[in-house]
């Protein structure tokens, strides 16, 4: 795929467990272009969470490569890859994770301030987004003032804030109600049209992974 963003070729990854070598992944290969939302759907332990964290580049495969934006990233060092991370990648997880202490703009403007933006520039692009996903209100909020739903939203902008080209989300909405899950993912995937970015989407939710472009499933170590 020529857009590809995200490209993984030959992913191996094994434990070791005492004398026992644990292969959980045997040879993953798949690419994500830009614009494209992409479901990854695999049974429990199948190693989803461990495919994530590597083409997040929070761990290191055994074997294979990782490319985003068409640069070999997975054998940077520690240094490269944090900046990588930086630069390139937006995370949102199933739980929010927001530091309590700051309020939603601060949460959001925090990783704009660690790769180097102005406080004015951070809070001007964290106020635009919270006000694109419906937190014109809440902009000065805790964590704790929020609801399960406006707290997963400023995750979503705060994965956005530095503008990455690679969106991966683990279970976005798997900690919210049914109702509220429905308009948080609206919400994800309208900003992800909107900024074109690749989007790699784990989730064990048929019915939205059946909204996404299309799905890949993890099964025995390698995407089928």
């Amino acid at each position: 795929m020529s857009d590809a963003v995200l490209r993984l070729d030959g992913i191996t990854r094994t434990f070791r467990q005492g004398p026992r070598v644990i292969e959980v992944l045997r040879g993953a290969e798949m690419s994500v272009a830009r614009g494209e939302i992409v479901a990854l759907v695999a049974p429990s332990g199948a190693g989803k969470s461990t495919l994530l964290q590597i083409a997040g580049l929070l761990d290191t495969p055994t074997g294979g490569t990782v490319s985003i934006g068409g640069e070999p990233v997975s054998t940077l060092d520690d240094r490269g890859r944090t900046g990588a991370r930086r630069r390139l990648i937006g995370f949102v997880y199933q739980f929010h994770h927001l530091l309590p202490e700051f309020s939603a703009e601060e949460n959001v403007s925090i990783p704009q301030l660690a790769a180097g933006a102005s406080r004015a520039a951070a809070r001007a692009r964290s106020e635009a987004l919270l006000t694109r996903v419906g937190l014109t209100e809440r902009i000065s909020h805790r964590p704790a003032e929020l609801s399960g739903g406006e707290q997963q939203r400023v995750a979503i902008c705060r994965a956005l804030a530095n503008q990455p080209a690679l969106l991966l989300a683990d279970e976005p909405t798997g900690n919210l109600d049914p109702e509220t899950s429905g308009r948080v993912f609206d919400m994800l995937m309208e900003v992800v049209r909107e900024t074109g970015l690749a989007a790699l989407i784990a989730t064990h939710n048929h019915e939205l992974a059946a909204r996404m472009d299309r799905t890949v499933r993890l099964e025995g170590g390698v995407i089928v």
